[in-house]
């Protein structure tokens, strides 16, 4: 059984999936709720975009997402301790594993297949491949 768990939140129905899993699955862990802000992936384009006010958007939205996965927490009598990181998703929850000492990282599955897959990547197909722990993929 884990002891340590992290858990990778984006707001998605299926990130809150992971979550309320790895509360049902590991009762006894302790969880840390993780959001990785990929602040270049707004800035692509032509027009000049302000950095500091995307970096504040997102920081905020990790905030609220946060929030809600804690009261998801709350409403099953569990803590967890939260955690927003910049850059790459799929290595921003690889390292936060490392450096946490996780025993296990429990992730959402978007459910792309096909070409879309294969074009836009996978953060969670990366981080299984990427991980020194095992991962659980809930879809």
């Amino acid at each position: 059984m884990a002891s340590r768990v992290l858990v990778a939140v984006d707001g998605s129905e299926q990130s809150t999936a992971a979550l309320e899993h790895a509360i049902v699955e590991h009762p006894e862990a302790e969880l840390i709720a993780v959001h990785v802000i990929d602040i270049l992936a707004g800035m692509y384009g032509e027009h000049y975009i302000d950095y500091q006010e995307i970096r504040t958007g997102q920081e905020q939205r990790a905030e609220g997402l946060l929030n809600n996965a804690e009261e998801v927490a709350a409403e099953h009598d569990r803590e967890l301790t939260t955690e927003t990181i910049i850059g790459k998703p799929a290595t921003g929850i690889v390292d936060a594993a490392e450096e946490h000492d996780v025993d296990l990282i429990v992730i959402g599955s978007r459910g792309r297949s096909g070409v879309s897959r294969v074009l836009l990547g996978s953060v969670a197909e990366t981080v299984v491949r990427r991980s020194p722990v095992p991962v659980t993929v809930v879809r």
